[in-house]
C-alpha cells in the first residue's frame, strides 16, 4: 500500500514538473527553477485570474521594472507577466524569511539593509544591470494599500537608470482581493482578479530625477477601488 502511495506521489510530482516546463517562458538557468516558473504562471493565470499586456523587454540588455506594492502576491504576478528572469531588490528581513532564503538566493534577489548598508545593495544592482540583467523593485518601499499612504517614491530606480543607461518599465497592479491587501500569506491564498498593465520603456537619463519619478508615479499609482468586481 505504501509503495503504491509513494509511486503515485512520484508520478504526480513528475507530471507537475513536466507541466511547469511546458508553461515556462523565462530561462532561470536551471530546469527545476524553469518548472517553478511555469507552475507560477498557471497559478497566477487561473487561480488569481491574472490578465496583462506584454511586458515588452524580451531582447537582451539591462532593464529596470518598477511596480506598485499592494501585497506579497505582487512579485509572483510580475514574474508571470515577464519573459525574462527578474532580480528583485527586497528588504533583508524578507530575504531571510525562514524556509525561503534558499529560493531568494537561487533566483538572484538582492537583499537591502535599509538601516545599515543600503549602498551595498545599490552597487550590486548596478553590477547586475551592467551584466544585462533585469532588476525589479517597489519604489514605495513597502505595502501601500490606500491613497493616503501613497506618497513620494524612493529615487533608487531613477538613479540606477541614470548610472547604467537602463530603461525603466513601470507596472501597475490592481485587482488584489480587499482582504489580501497589505498581507503576504493571505494574498497568495485568497483568489483575486488581477489586472496588470505593463508600460512602455521610459528613459530617465537626463538628470531630472524628480520629473521622472513623477512620471513613474503617474503610471503605477494604484486604483484603490480594488479593481473590477470589488466594492469601493
Amino acid at each position: 500500500m505504501y509503495v503504491i502511495i509513494l509511486l503515485s506521489a512520484g508520478i504526480l510530482s513528475g507530471l507537475f514538473w513536466l507541466l511547469g516546463l511546458t508553461q515556462c517562458r523565462a530561462d532561470w538557468g536551471s530546469v527545476w527553477l524553469n518548472s517553478l516558473d511555469g507552475l507560477n504562471r498557471l497559478f497566477c493565470r487561473y487561480y488569481h485570474g491574472l490578465k496583462h499586456n506584454h511586458a515588452g523587454f524580451d531582447d537582451p540588455g539591462p532593464a529596470i521594472v518598477v511596480a506598485n506594492h499592494i501585497s506579497g502576491l505582487d512579485p509572483l504576478l510580475m514574474i508571470a507577466a515577464c519573459h525574462r528572469p527578474l532580480r528583485f531588490m527586497i528588504a533583508r528581513d524578507q530575504y531571510e524569511r525562514f524556509g525561503l532564503q534558499w529560493l531568494f538566493r537561487r533566483i538572484g534577489c538582492i537583499p537591502v539593509d535599509r538601516d545599515s548598508r543600503p549602498q551595498q545593495a545599490f552597487r550590486e544592482a548596478i553590477r547586475a544591470l551592467k551584466r544585462g540583467d533585469v532588476v525589479a523593485l517597489f519604489a514605495q518601499g513597502g505595502f501601500q494599500v490606500d491613497a493616503e499612504q501613497f506618497g513620494k517614491l524612493k529615487g533608487g530606480s531613477v538613479r540606477l537608470a541614470r548610472l547604467t543607461q537602463a530603461p525603466i518599465y513601470p507596472m501597475h497592479i490592481q485587482g488584489i482581493h480587499p482582504w489580501s491587501r497589505g498581507s503576504v500569506i493571505l494574498a497568495v491564498l485568497i483568489p483575486s482578479r488581477v489586472q496588470m498593465h505593463c508600460y512602455a520603456a521610459m528613459r530617465c537619463t537626463d538628470g531630472d530625477d524628480n520629473r521622472c519619478l513623477q512620471q513613474i508615479k503617474g503610471k503605477i499609482l494604484p486604483d484603490f477601488t480594488g479593481g473590477p468586481g470589488y466594492p469601493t
